[in-house]
């Protein structure tokens, strides 16, 4: 028997006045669907610190110091993929947004917050839609 453990994901909502940061995954699963930066939580590292290194990998940006926004639960069943991801907010301060990992996103914008484009990556569903772990 397999044993599958999940893994930490960290999504990084990256907001410039009135609009959010997001960028089409490419690559991996999710593939085609639009996400905030994010990636895995390194063995050892600060996940705020993840975040905001996801963001600068991914879109050459740089962020004020992450917050903590929650935690979403994502199974993928057909990919047999498990993550417990935790969500941090922050704002740009500064860098053009622009396709940093080309191996990972085929394209980064700025979208206004009421109106996110589709279809949106799943762990960025729950989130929206406040189904956050409680204690």
């Amino acid at each position: 028997m397999v044993v599958r453990e999940p893994r930490v994901g960290v999504g990084l909502l990256v907001y410039r006045d009135d609009d959010v940061l997001l960028v089409r995954r490419h690559g991996s699963h999710g593939a085609g669907t639009w996400s905030p930066p994010g990636g895995y939580l390194d063995h050892g590292e600060d996940p705020a610190g993840c975040a905001a290194r996801e963001a600068r990998e991914e879109t050459d940006i740089d962020v004020a110091p992450p917050r903590f926004a929650g935690v979403t639960n994502d199974v993928f069943p057909a990919e047999g993929k498990h993550f417990v991801t935790l969500w941090f907010e922050s704002e740009h301060t500064g860098g053009e947004a622009s396709i940093a990992a080309p191996g990972e996103l085929t394209d980064v914008r700025w979208f206004p917050r009421r109106q996110l484009p589709s279809p949106l990556f799943l762990p960025f569903e729950h989130f929206l839609a406040g189904e956050l772990l409680r204690t």
